[in-house]
């Protein structure tokens, strides 16, 4: 996903910003933690075939994952911001 160079509101120059693979690994622990273990109690109380059930889940879980992953990387490259704001090159001061 490609991010803006510029922020519309302040100008912060983002367009160095790497978020790199860590919204996909929180989603990955976060979803997974969360939908696996929904899936499977929601097999067991049911008693359909394994093909509608990965009819049902698997466009949930998809859904989930791209639904997201713009926030995710949002919040990587707002903890980036807040925690190594120097290669943004902007204010070297400032909270924290």
């Amino acid at each position: 996903m490609r991010v803006v160079d510029r922020c519309p509101d302040c100008g912060l120059d983002v367009a160095a910003a790497d978020s790199g693979d860590g919204p996909a690994v929180f989603l990955i622990f976060i979803l997974g933690f969360t939908l696996v273990p929904a899936a499977l109690i929601f097999a067991l109380k049911v008693d359909w075939p394994l093909w509608v059930l990965l009819l049902i889940w698997g466009p949930i879980i998809i859904g989930a994952t791209l639904g997201l992953m713009r926030p995710a990387k949002a919040l990587t490259i707002a903890a980036q911001y807040r925690y190594r704001r120097d290669q943004f090159g902007g204010d070297e001061g400032g909270e924290g």
